[in-house]
Protein backbone atom coordinates (compact mmCIF):
# COMPACT_ATOMS: atom_id res chain seq x y z
CA UNK A 1 0.00 0.00 0.00
CA UNK A 2 3.05 2.26 -0.37
CA UNK A 3 0.95 3.96 -3.01
CA UNK A 4 -1.51 5.38 -0.76
CA UNK A 5 0.70 6.61 2.01
CA UNK A 6 3.84 5.71 3.35
CA UNK A 7 3.45 2.36 5.34
CA UNK A 8 6.32 2.60 7.98
CA UNK A 9 5.78 5.30 10.57
CA UNK A 10 9.35 6.23 10.75
CA UNK A 11 11.81 7.03 8.27
CA UNK A 12 15.35 8.36 9.48
CA UNK A 13 13.81 9.95 13.08
CA UNK A 14 11.08 11.58 10.88
CA UNK A 15 7.57 10.18 11.89
CA UNK A 16 5.87 9.80 8.29
CA UNK A 17 2.27 9.10 9.56
CA UNK A 18 2.29 13.19 11.20
CA UNK A 19 2.22 14.51 7.31
CA UNK A 20 -0.76 15.67 6.30
CA UNK A 21 -2.94 15.22 2.68
CA UNK A 22 -0.38 16.57 0.19
CA UNK A 23 2.74 17.26 2.44
CA UNK A 24 6.57 16.32 2.07
CA UNK A 25 9.27 16.65 4.85
CA UNK A 26 12.34 18.79 4.05
CA UNK A 27 15.44 17.81 5.77
CA UNK A 28 18.18 20.55 5.67
CA UNK A 29 21.98 20.52 6.02
CA UNK A 30 23.05 23.52 7.15
CA UNK A 31 26.63 25.04 5.73
CA UNK A 32 29.52 25.44 8.95
CA UNK A 33 29.55 28.89 8.83
CA UNK A 34 25.89 29.25 9.16
CA UNK A 35 23.89 29.52 12.34
CA UNK A 36 20.10 29.57 10.57
CA UNK A 37 18.52 29.98 6.73
CA UNK A 38 15.76 31.27 6.19
CA UNK A 39 13.19 29.38 3.83
CA UNK A 40 11.21 31.65 1.70
CA UNK A 41 8.35 29.88 -1.03
CA UNK A 42 6.61 31.37 -4.20
CA UNK A 43 3.56 28.99 -5.06
CA UNK A 44 2.74 28.75 -9.07
CA UNK A 45 -0.56 29.74 -8.29
CA UNK A 46 0.62 32.96 -7.08
CA UNK A 47 0.75 34.94 -10.56
CA UNK A 48 3.08 38.04 -9.78
CA UNK A 49 3.69 37.74 -5.92
CA UNK A 50 6.89 38.35 -4.16
CA UNK A 51 8.23 35.39 -2.35
CA UNK A 52 6.91 34.82 1.22
CA UNK A 53 8.64 33.11 4.54
CA UNK A 54 7.96 29.75 5.41
CA UNK A 55 10.45 29.16 7.94
CA UNK A 56 13.52 29.57 10.12
CA UNK A 57 15.82 26.76 9.75
CA UNK A 58 18.50 26.30 12.22
CA UNK A 59 20.54 23.08 12.72
CA UNK A 60 18.64 22.42 16.11
CA UNK A 61 15.01 22.68 13.89
CA UNK A 62 16.55 21.32 10.22
CA UNK A 63 12.91 19.55 9.05
CA UNK A 64 10.27 21.77 7.40
CA UNK A 65 6.85 20.47 6.46
CA UNK A 66 5.73 21.66 2.94
CA UNK A 67 2.94 21.68 0.97
CA UNK A 68 3.02 19.65 -1.83
CA UNK A 69 -0.33 20.30 -3.42
CA UNK A 70 1.06 23.14 -5.79
CA UNK A 71 4.31 23.59 -7.49
CA UNK A 72 6.53 25.80 -5.29
CA UNK A 73 9.72 27.92 -6.21
CA UNK A 74 11.95 28.31 -3.29
CA UNK A 75 14.75 30.92 -2.15
CA UNK A 76 17.10 30.25 0.38
CA UNK A 77 19.04 33.15 2.16
CA UNK A 78 21.77 33.13 5.11
CA UNK A 79 19.72 35.76 6.98
CA UNK A 80 15.78 37.12 7.76
CA UNK A 81 14.39 39.05 4.91
CA UNK A 82 11.16 40.03 6.49
CA UNK A 83 7.95 38.51 5.58
CA UNK A 84 8.20 39.31 1.87
CA UNK A 85 10.59 39.29 -0.58
CA UNK A 86 10.71 40.64 -3.84
CA UNK A 87 12.84 40.50 -7.15
CA UNK A 88 15.38 43.20 -6.01
CA UNK A 89 16.46 41.41 -3.53
CA UNK A 90 19.44 39.07 -4.91
CA UNK A 91 21.41 38.07 -2.23
CA UNK A 92 19.95 34.53 -1.53
CA UNK A 93 22.22 30.87 -1.78
CA UNK A 94 19.96 29.65 -3.81
CA UNK A 95 16.77 30.16 -6.17
CA UNK A 96 15.22 26.04 -6.65
CA UNK A 97 12.41 24.97 -8.43
CA UNK A 98 12.08 20.81 -7.80
CA UNK A 99 9.91 18.58 -8.16
CA UNK A 100 7.91 17.63 -4.46
CA UNK A 101 5.52 14.73 -4.19
CA UNK A 102 3.10 13.66 -1.15
CA UNK A 103 4.55 11.82 1.52
CA UNK A 104 8.32 12.23 0.47
CA UNK A 105 11.20 13.23 1.91
CA UNK A 106 14.02 15.23 0.58
CA UNK A 107 17.68 16.42 1.77
CA UNK A 108 18.11 20.24 0.64
CA UNK A 109 21.85 20.30 1.42
CA UNK A 110 23.22 24.21 1.23
CA UNK A 111 26.23 25.04 0.78
CA UNK A 112 28.03 28.45 0.26
CA UNK A 113 27.31 28.62 -3.27
CA UNK A 114 24.22 26.83 -3.89
CA UNK A 115 22.07 24.02 -2.63
CA UNK A 116 20.76 20.77 -3.91
CA UNK A 117 17.39 19.03 -3.49
CA UNK A 118 17.86 14.95 -3.32
CA UNK A 119 15.05 12.50 -3.01
CA UNK A 120 15.53 10.19 0.18
CA UNK A 121 12.49 8.57 0.04
CA UNK A 122 9.64 8.47 -2.91
CA UNK A 123 6.73 9.89 -2.85
CA UNK A 124 3.65 8.16 -3.11
CA UNK A 125 1.66 8.38 -6.51
CA UNK A 126 -1.85 9.72 -5.96
CA UNK A 127 -2.93 9.07 -9.42
CA UNK A 128 -2.88 5.54 -8.58
CA UNK A 129 -5.46 5.77 -5.99
CA UNK A 130 -7.37 7.87 -8.36
CA UNK A 131 -7.55 4.70 -10.68
CA UNK A 132 -7.75 1.90 -8.01
CA UNK A 133 -11.09 3.99 -7.19
CA UNK A 134 -12.57 3.95 -10.57
CA UNK A 135 -11.96 0.36 -10.62
CA UNK A 136 -13.68 -0.30 -7.81
CA UNK A 137 -16.70 2.25 -8.52
CA UNK A 138 -17.20 -0.18 -12.03
CA UNK A 139 -16.67 -3.10 -10.05
CA UNK A 140 -20.05 -1.58 -8.02
CA UNK A 141 -21.79 -0.64 -10.84
CA UNK A 142 -21.86 -4.45 -12.39
CA UNK A 143 -22.67 -6.05 -9.02
CA UNK A 144 -25.24 -3.64 -8.75
CA UNK A 145 -26.55 -4.53 -12.36
CA UNK A 146 -26.38 -8.37 -12.22
CA UNK A 147 -27.86 -8.10 -7.90
CA UNK A 148 -30.78 -6.67 -9.93
CA UNK A 149 -31.44 -9.02 -12.65
CA UNK A 150 -30.81 -12.16 -10.11
CA UNK A 151 -33.43 -10.72 -7.89
CA UNK A 152 -35.67 -10.33 -11.43
CA UNK A 153 -35.18 -13.67 -12.10
CA UNK A 154 -35.76 -14.97 -8.36
CA UNK A 155 -38.87 -13.27 -7.77
CA UNK A 156 -42.24 -14.45 -8.70
CA UNK A 157 -44.64 -12.75 -11.66
CA UNK A 158 -47.01 -11.16 -8.71
CA UNK A 159 -43.92 -10.08 -6.93
CA UNK A 160 -42.25 -8.55 -9.80
CA UNK A 161 -45.39 -6.93 -11.10
CA UNK A 162 -46.20 -5.49 -7.19
CA UNK A 163 -42.52 -4.07 -7.40
CA UNK A 164 -41.89 -0.85 -8.78
CA UNK A 165 -38.14 -0.43 -7.20
CA UNK A 166 -36.31 -1.80 -10.29
CA UNK A 167 -38.49 -1.34 -12.72
CA UNK A 168 -37.10 1.42 -14.40
CA UNK A 169 -40.38 3.34 -15.73
CA UNK A 170 -39.45 6.36 -17.21
CA UNK A 171 -42.18 8.92 -16.61
CA UNK A 172 -44.69 10.00 -18.16
CA UNK A 173 -43.73 13.03 -19.84
CA UNK A 174 -41.26 12.58 -22.43
CA UNK A 175 -37.60 14.34 -22.40
CA UNK A 176 -34.29 14.95 -24.39
CA UNK A 177 -32.29 12.12 -22.26
CA UNK A 178 -29.02 13.82 -23.49
CA UNK A 179 -30.42 16.77 -21.81
CA UNK A 180 -30.98 14.93 -19.05
CA UNK A 181 -27.77 13.15 -19.16
CA UNK A 182 -25.96 16.83 -19.35
CA UNK A 183 -27.86 18.13 -16.44
CA UNK A 184 -26.88 14.68 -14.23
CA UNK A 185 -23.25 15.12 -15.25
CA UNK A 186 -23.03 18.65 -13.59
CA UNK A 187 -25.04 17.27 -10.72
CA UNK A 188 -22.74 14.11 -10.26
CA UNK A 189 -19.53 16.47 -10.74
CA UNK A 190 -20.79 18.75 -8.25
CA UNK A 191 -21.62 16.60 -5.22
CA UNK A 192 -18.09 14.98 -6.01
CA UNK A 193 -16.60 18.41 -5.62
CA UNK A 194 -18.22 20.00 -2.82
CA UNK A 195 -17.60 16.39 -0.61
CA UNK A 196 -14.11 16.99 -1.12
CA UNK A 197 -12.82 15.46 -4.90
CA UNK A 198 -10.64 13.27 -2.87
CA UNK A 199 -8.19 16.17 -2.49
CA UNK A 200 -6.99 16.75 -6.00
CA UNK A 201 -6.18 20.22 -6.45
CA UNK A 202 -7.28 19.86 -9.90
CA UNK A 203 -10.30 18.97 -9.55
CA UNK A 204 -11.16 22.18 -6.90
CA UNK A 205 -11.82 25.47 -7.86
CA UNK A 206 -9.31 27.26 -9.85
CA UNK A 207 -7.09 29.56 -7.12
CA UNK A 208 -7.95 32.71 -9.43
CA UNK A 209 -7.60 32.66 -13.29
CA UNK A 210 -8.04 29.57 -14.80
CA UNK A 211 -10.51 26.29 -15.54
CA UNK A 212 -10.75 23.12 -13.18
CA UNK A 213 -12.87 20.56 -13.33
CA UNK A 214 -15.17 22.13 -10.52
CA UNK A 215 -15.17 25.46 -12.33
CA UNK A 216 -17.46 24.13 -15.06
CA UNK A 217 -20.09 22.80 -13.15
CA UNK A 218 -22.58 26.23 -12.26
CA UNK A 219 -22.01 27.36 -15.31
CA UNK A 220 -23.09 24.51 -17.42
CA UNK A 221 -26.13 24.29 -14.87
CA UNK A 222 -27.26 28.24 -16.09
CA UNK A 223 -26.64 27.24 -19.83
CA UNK A 224 -28.36 24.03 -19.21
CA UNK A 225 -31.61 25.80 -17.83
CA UNK A 226 -31.73 28.51 -20.48
CA UNK A 227 -31.81 25.29 -22.85
CA UNK A 228 -35.05 24.75 -21.11
CA UNK A 229 -36.59 27.79 -21.47
CA UNK A 230 -37.24 27.81 -25.23
CA UNK A 231 -39.47 24.59 -25.02
CA UNK A 232 -41.22 25.71 -21.61
CA UNK A 233 -42.37 29.17 -22.75
CA UNK A 234 -43.56 27.54 -26.17
CA UNK A 235 -45.11 24.84 -24.51
CA UNK A 236 -47.44 27.24 -22.04
CA UNK A 237 -47.96 29.46 -25.30
CA UNK A 238 -49.42 26.53 -26.97
CA UNK A 239 -51.71 25.97 -23.55
CA UNK A 240 -52.95 29.44 -24.07
CA UNK A 241 -51.60 30.74 -21.05
CA UNK A 242 -50.92 34.19 -21.12
CA UNK A 243 -47.82 35.81 -21.29
CA UNK A 244 -48.76 37.63 -18.20
CA UNK A 245 -49.76 34.33 -16.94
CA UNK A 246 -45.91 33.25 -17.83
CA UNK A 247 -44.21 36.16 -16.34
CA UNK A 248 -45.95 35.60 -12.72
CA UNK A 249 -45.30 31.98 -12.45
CA UNK A 250 -41.28 32.41 -13.30
CA UNK A 251 -41.57 35.27 -10.66
CA UNK A 252 -42.59 32.38 -8.40
CA UNK A 253 -40.41 30.40 -9.16
CA UNK A 254 -37.23 32.83 -8.82
CA UNK A 255 -38.12 33.79 -5.69
CA UNK A 256 -38.60 30.59 -4.49
CA UNK A 257 -35.13 29.57 -6.20
CA UNK A 258 -34.02 32.43 -4.27
CA UNK A 259 -34.99 32.09 -0.93
CA UNK A 260 -34.22 28.48 -0.86
CA UNK A 261 -30.66 29.52 -1.41
CA UNK A 262 -31.20 31.91 1.48
CA UNK A 263 -32.28 29.61 3.30
CA UNK A 264 -29.02 27.19 2.55
CA UNK A 265 -26.82 29.82 3.50
CA UNK A 266 -27.64 29.98 6.87
CA UNK A 267 -27.03 26.15 7.40
CA UNK A 268 -24.80 26.61 10.01
CA UNK A 269 -26.46 29.36 11.85
CA UNK A 270 -28.93 31.88 10.97
CA UNK A 271 -27.20 35.11 12.12
CA UNK A 272 -28.76 37.71 10.63
CA UNK A 273 -25.89 40.30 10.81
CA UNK A 274 -23.43 37.82 8.43
CA UNK A 275 -25.68 36.29 6.44
CA UNK A 276 -24.73 35.86 3.03
CA UNK A 277 -27.57 37.20 1.23
CA UNK A 278 -26.50 35.79 -2.18
CA UNK A 279 -25.31 32.40 -3.64
CA UNK A 280 -25.56 29.65 -6.59
CA UNK A 281 -29.85 29.16 -6.21
CA UNK A 282 -30.15 32.99 -5.80
CA UNK A 283 -27.92 33.77 -8.95
CA UNK A 284 -30.33 30.44 -10.74
CA UNK A 285 -33.15 32.90 -9.88
CA UNK A 286 -32.06 35.93 -11.20
CA UNK A 287 -30.83 34.46 -14.69
CA UNK A 288 -34.02 32.88 -15.00
CA UNK A 289 -36.28 35.82 -14.29
CA UNK A 290 -34.43 38.21 -16.43
CA UNK A 291 -34.50 35.58 -19.95
CA UNK A 292 -37.59 33.82 -19.07
CA UNK A 293 -39.08 37.10 -18.78
CA UNK A 294 -37.62 38.14 -22.38
CA UNK A 295 -38.91 35.19 -23.70
CA UNK A 296 -42.15 35.12 -22.58
CA UNK A 297 -42.42 38.65 -24.04
CA UNK A 298 -40.91 38.19 -27.42
CA UNK A 299 -41.35 34.22 -28.39
CA UNK A 300 -44.04 33.64 -31.53
CA UNK A 301 -44.85 29.64 -30.86
CA UNK A 302 -45.78 29.34 -34.33
CA UNK A 303 -43.28 31.90 -36.66
CA UNK A 304 -43.46 31.34 -40.11
CA UNK A 305 -39.82 30.19 -41.42
CA UNK A 306 -38.49 32.15 -43.89
CA UNK A 307 -37.89 31.46 -47.71
CA UNK A 308 -34.57 33.10 -48.27
CA UNK A 309 -32.05 30.31 -47.92
CA UNK A 310 -29.38 32.18 -45.52
CA UNK A 311 -32.58 33.35 -43.00
CA UNK A 312 -34.18 30.26 -43.18
CA UNK A 313 -30.62 28.19 -42.30
CA UNK A 314 -30.11 30.96 -39.00
CA UNK A 315 -33.99 30.76 -38.42
CA UNK A 316 -32.97 29.84 -34.49
CA UNK A 317 -30.61 32.76 -34.25
CA UNK A 318 -33.26 35.44 -35.69
CA UNK A 319 -35.66 34.41 -33.23
CA UNK A 320 -33.44 35.75 -30.67
CA UNK A 321 -32.62 38.96 -32.01
CA UNK A 322 -34.37 40.79 -29.46
CA UNK A 323 -32.73 38.45 -26.49
CA UNK A 324 -29.10 39.33 -28.54
CA UNK A 325 -29.82 42.97 -28.58
CA UNK A 326 -30.97 42.70 -24.56
CA UNK A 327 -27.33 40.43 -23.96
CA UNK A 328 -25.25 43.77 -26.48
CA UNK A 329 -26.89 46.18 -24.08
CA UNK A 330 -25.96 44.46 -21.08
CA UNK A 331 -22.65 43.43 -22.06
CA UNK A 332 -21.51 46.96 -23.34
CA UNK A 333 -22.77 48.19 -19.97
CA UNK A 334 -20.34 45.25 -18.16
CA UNK A 335 -17.84 46.56 -19.94
CA UNK A 336 -17.86 50.10 -19.70
CA UNK A 337 -18.46 49.48 -15.87
CA UNK A 338 -15.36 46.43 -15.76
CA UNK A 339 -13.00 49.07 -17.47
CA UNK A 340 -13.99 52.81 -16.94
CA UNK A 341 -15.82 52.96 -13.24
CA UNK A 342 -13.44 54.43 -11.31
CA UNK A 343 -13.06 52.12 -7.65
CA UNK A 344 -10.66 53.37 -4.42
CA UNK A 345 -7.45 51.95 -4.00
CA UNK A 346 -7.99 50.24 -7.20
CA UNK A 347 -6.35 50.57 -10.75
CA UNK A 348 -9.09 50.57 -13.70
CA UNK A 349 -9.82 47.81 -15.80
CA UNK A 350 -8.60 44.94 -12.89
CA UNK A 351 -9.07 41.75 -12.73
CA UNK A 352 -6.87 40.36 -10.11
CA UNK A 353 -7.24 39.17 -6.96
CA UNK A 354 -5.75 41.97 -4.63
CA UNK A 355 -3.69 40.97 -1.57
CA UNK A 356 0.12 40.33 -2.90
CA UNK A 357 -0.96 39.82 -6.39
CA UNK A 358 1.07 42.49 -8.83
CA UNK A 359 3.58 42.87 -5.72
CA UNK A 360 1.20 44.23 -3.64
CA UNK A 361 -0.01 46.92 -5.80
CA UNK A 362 -3.83 46.43 -5.42
CA UNK A 363 -3.67 44.79 -1.86
CA UNK A 364 -7.77 46.21 -1.04
CA UNK A 365 -8.79 45.39 -4.43
CA UNK A 366 -9.94 41.75 -5.54
CA UNK A 367 -11.90 41.37 -8.12
CA UNK A 368 -12.04 44.80 -9.08
CA UNK A 369 -15.01 46.44 -10.33
CA UNK A 370 -16.81 43.28 -9.12
CA UNK A 371 -15.86 43.04 -5.92
CA UNK A 372 -16.37 46.75 -5.28
CA UNK A 373 -19.59 46.76 -6.66
CA UNK A 374 -20.89 43.56 -4.23
CA UNK A 375 -18.92 45.01 -1.32
CA UNK A 376 -21.06 48.39 -1.57
CA UNK A 377 -24.74 46.86 -2.28
CA UNK A 378 -24.54 43.50 -0.39
CA UNK A 379 -22.27 45.23 2.86
CA UNK A 380 -18.74 43.31 3.56
CA UNK A 381 -20.38 41.00 5.90
CA UNK A 382 -22.82 39.87 3.75
CA UNK A 383 -20.56 37.92 1.31
CA UNK A 384 -18.86 34.98 0.97
CA UNK A 385 -15.58 35.13 3.44
CA UNK A 386 -13.42 32.47 2.21
CA UNK A 387 -12.43 32.94 -1.57
CA UNK A 388 -10.68 30.60 -2.67
CA UNK A 389 -7.51 33.19 -3.50
CA UNK A 390 -7.63 33.85 -0.11
CA UNK A 391 -5.04 31.62 1.26
CA UNK A 392 -2.91 32.20 -1.50
CA UNK A 393 -2.82 35.70 -2.30
CA UNK A 394 -3.94 36.90 0.96
CA UNK A 395 -6.85 38.57 -0.24
CA UNK A 396 -10.27 39.83 1.51
CA UNK A 397 -13.53 38.50 1.30
CA UNK A 398 -14.94 38.26 -1.74
CA UNK A 399 -18.67 36.80 -3.42
CA UNK A 400 -18.02 34.28 -6.42
CA UNK A 401 -21.63 34.22 -6.64
CA UNK A 402 -22.79 38.13 -5.49
CA UNK A 403 -24.87 40.69 -7.63
CA UNK A 404 -22.70 42.07 -10.17
CA UNK A 405 -21.76 38.93 -12.05
CA UNK A 406 -25.19 38.05 -12.57
CA UNK A 407 -25.04 40.37 -15.33
CA UNK A 408 -22.31 38.15 -17.33
CA UNK A 409 -24.64 35.04 -16.23
CA UNK A 410 -27.62 36.25 -18.12
CA UNK A 411 -25.74 36.15 -21.21
CA UNK A 412 -24.55 32.44 -19.95
CA UNK A 413 -28.39 31.78 -19.97
CA UNK A 414 -28.95 33.03 -23.25
CA UNK A 415 -26.61 30.82 -24.94
CA UNK A 416 -28.29 28.38 -23.30
CA UNK A 417 -31.66 29.31 -24.82
CA UNK A 418 -30.10 29.77 -28.58
CA UNK A 419 -29.30 25.66 -28.09
CA UNK A 420 -32.92 25.19 -26.72
CA UNK A 421 -34.01 27.15 -29.81
CA UNK A 422 -32.21 24.50 -31.84
CA UNK A 423 -33.56 21.33 -30.74
CA UNK A 424 -36.97 23.31 -31.28
CA UNK A 425 -36.58 24.30 -35.00
CA UNK A 426 -34.16 22.10 -35.91
CA UNK A 427 -35.81 18.32 -36.11
CA UNK A 428 -32.89 16.73 -38.43
CA UNK A 429 -30.15 15.34 -35.78
CA UNK A 430 -27.32 16.02 -38.69
CA UNK A 431 -28.45 19.89 -38.22
CA UNK A 432 -28.78 19.80 -34.75
CA UNK A 433 -25.40 18.56 -34.34
CA UNK A 434 -23.99 21.12 -37.22
CA UNK A 435 -25.08 24.18 -34.76
CA UNK A 436 -23.98 22.89 -31.91
CA UNK A 437 -20.29 22.18 -32.65
CA UNK A 438 -20.37 25.61 -34.85
CA UNK A 439 -21.74 27.40 -31.49
CA UNK A 440 -19.12 25.77 -29.13
CA UNK A 441 -15.94 26.44 -32.16
CA UNK A 442 -17.27 29.84 -32.20
CA UNK A 443 -17.27 30.79 -28.75
CA UNK A 444 -13.97 28.99 -27.65
CA UNK A 445 -12.48 30.96 -30.29
CA UNK A 446 -13.44 34.16 -28.92
CA UNK A 447 -12.70 33.52 -25.33
CA UNK A 448 -9.42 32.40 -26.32
CA UNK A 449 -8.73 35.79 -28.02
CA UNK A 450 -10.22 37.91 -24.78
CA UNK A 451 -7.72 35.81 -22.97
CA UNK A 452 -4.73 35.68 -25.52
CA UNK A 453 -5.01 31.97 -25.16
CA UNK A 454 -3.21 32.25 -21.94
CA UNK A 455 -4.19 31.77 -17.79
CA UNK A 456 -2.83 35.23 -16.98
CA UNK A 457 -2.33 37.80 -19.47
CA UNK A 458 -5.28 38.30 -21.91
CA UNK A 459 -7.23 41.02 -21.89
CA UNK A 460 -10.04 39.46 -20.13
CA UNK A 461 -8.82 36.18 -18.30
CA UNK A 462 -11.19 33.05 -17.78
CA UNK A 463 -11.92 33.50 -13.86
CA UNK A 464 -15.01 31.84 -12.49
CA UNK A 465 -14.90 34.23 -9.39
CA UNK A 466 -15.50 37.11 -11.18
CA UNK A 467 -17.68 34.85 -13.72
CA UNK A 468 -16.15 37.10 -16.81
CA UNK A 469 -16.86 37.10 -20.42
CA UNK A 470 -14.14 35.34 -21.41
CA UNK A 471 -15.49 32.44 -18.72
CA UNK A 472 -19.26 32.30 -19.75
CA UNK A 473 -18.03 32.15 -23.51
CA UNK A 474 -15.45 29.16 -22.89
CA UNK A 475 -17.68 27.46 -20.38
CA UNK A 476 -20.77 27.43 -22.92
CA UNK A 477 -18.67 26.52 -25.63
CA UNK A 478 -17.63 23.75 -23.90
CA UNK A 479 -21.57 23.12 -23.07
CA UNK A 480 -22.24 23.12 -26.61
CA UNK A 481 -19.74 20.44 -27.18
CA UNK A 482 -20.67 17.87 -24.22
CA UNK A 483 -24.63 18.33 -25.50
CA UNK A 484 -23.25 17.14 -29.16
CA UNK A 485 -21.60 14.24 -27.66
CA UNK A 486 -24.41 13.10 -25.47
CA UNK A 487 -27.37 13.91 -28.05
CA UNK A 488 -25.25 11.70 -31.27
CA UNK A 489 -24.07 9.07 -28.06
CA UNK A 490 -28.09 8.78 -26.46
CA UNK A 491 -30.57 10.08 -28.86
CA UNK A 492 -28.70 9.06 -32.68
CA UNK A 493 -26.72 6.28 -32.07
CA UNK A 494 -28.26 4.94 -28.64
CA UNK A 495 -25.41 3.58 -28.14
CA UNK A 496 -25.25 4.91 -24.49
CA UNK A 497 -28.17 3.14 -23.21
CA UNK A 498 -30.45 3.68 -20.10
CA UNK A 499 -29.15 0.87 -18.60
CA UNK A 500 -25.71 1.94 -18.60
CA UNK A 501 -26.53 5.73 -17.79
CA UNK A 502 -26.50 6.62 -13.96
CA UNK A 503 -26.59 10.56 -15.42
CA UNK A 504 -29.72 10.30 -16.70
CA UNK A 505 -31.74 9.84 -13.11
CA UNK A 506 -29.69 12.72 -10.95
CA UNK A 507 -30.37 14.90 -13.98
CA UNK A 508 -34.18 14.43 -13.56
CA UNK A 509 -33.99 15.50 -10.07
CA UNK A 510 -31.47 17.87 -10.02
CA UNK A 511 -32.85 20.14 -7.14
CA UNK A 512 -33.39 17.29 -5.08
CA UNK A 513 -29.67 16.34 -5.38
CA UNK A 514 -28.66 19.89 -4.54
CA UNK A 515 -30.49 20.69 -1.78
CA UNK A 516 -30.42 16.67 -0.39
CA UNK A 517 -26.52 16.65 -0.55
CA UNK A 518 -26.43 19.98 1.02
CA UNK A 519 -28.14 19.61 4.05
CA UNK A 520 -26.97 16.23 4.38
CA UNK A 521 -23.34 16.94 3.89
CA UNK A 522 -21.94 16.17 7.06
CA UNK A 523 -24.28 13.49 8.09
CA UNK A 524 -24.28 9.43 8.10
CA UNK A 525 -24.47 7.46 6.06
CA UNK A 526 -23.90 9.82 3.39
CA UNK A 527 -20.68 11.25 5.09
CA UNK A 528 -17.93 9.42 7.48
CA UNK A 529 -14.56 9.80 8.76
CA UNK A 530 -11.94 7.79 9.97
CA UNK A 531 -8.59 8.66 11.85
CA UNK A 532 -6.81 11.13 9.88
CA UNK A 533 -8.62 11.24 6.08
CA UNK A 534 -4.80 12.36 5.09
CA UNK A 535 -4.49 10.38 1.72
CA UNK A 536 -6.16 10.34 -1.14
CA UNK A 537 -7.19 7.19 -2.17
CA UNK A 538 -9.38 7.23 1.35
CA UNK A 539 -10.76 10.86 0.71
CA UNK A 540 -11.81 9.02 -2.54
CA UNK A 541 -13.57 6.96 -1.00
CA UNK A 542 -15.61 8.56 1.38
CA UNK A 543 -16.22 11.31 -1.63
CA UNK A 544 -16.97 8.67 -4.16
CA UNK A 545 -19.35 7.23 -1.67
CA UNK A 546 -21.41 9.67 -0.77
CA UNK A 547 -21.63 10.75 -4.41
CA UNK A 548 -22.84 7.38 -5.74
CA UNK A 549 -25.57 7.14 -2.67
CA UNK A 550 -26.96 10.05 -4.03
CA UNK A 551 -26.94 8.43 -7.78
CA UNK A 552 -28.75 5.61 -6.24
CA UNK A 553 -31.19 7.47 -3.80
CA UNK A 554 -32.13 9.72 -7.74
CA UNK A 555 -32.36 6.10 -9.17
CA UNK A 556 -35.33 5.58 -6.40
CA UNK A 557 -36.78 8.41 -6.70
CA UNK A 558 -36.92 8.25 -10.65
CA UNK A 559 -38.47 4.56 -10.18
CA UNK A 560 -41.10 5.67 -7.34
CA UNK A 561 -41.87 8.77 -10.45
CA UNK A 562 -41.16 11.42 -7.92
CA UNK A 563 -40.00 14.22 -9.65
CA UNK A 564 -39.79 17.71 -7.88
CA UNK A 565 -38.99 21.28 -9.48
CA UNK A 566 -39.81 24.45 -7.99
Amino acid sequence: MSWIEQTDEFFRSLRLWDLKLDEAYLNFTLPAEANEIFLYGLAAECDKCPFTKLAKVTSNASVVTIDTAERMEFKIFTGNRGKYVFDNVTDFVCHEKPSLGEFGVYDVNVREDGCSFETALEPVKPVLSLIVVTLIIIAFAFLYKLSIKGYRLLSTPDESSRDTELNLTAPQKPRLKSLDTFRGIAIVIMIFVNSGGGGFRWIEHATWNGLHIADLVFPWFIWIMGACIPMSVRSALNRNVSRTGIFLNVLRRSVTLFCIGVCLNSINGPLLQDLRFFGVLQRFGVAYLVVTGLQAVFMNPTPVQPQNPVKRALFDVFLLTPQYLVSAGIVIFYLCLVFFLPVPGCERGYFGPGGKHDYFSNPACIGGVTGYIDRLVLGLSHIYQHPTAKKVFESSAFDPEGVFGCLPTIIQTIFGAQAGMILLYHAEAAARLKRWLSWGLILGLISGILCGFSKNDGVIPINKNLWSLSFVLATSGLAFFLLAACFYLIDVKKWWTDEWNPFLYPGQNAIIMYVGHTIMHKMLPWHWRVTYMNTHFIRLLENSWNTVLWVLIAIYLYNKNIFYSV
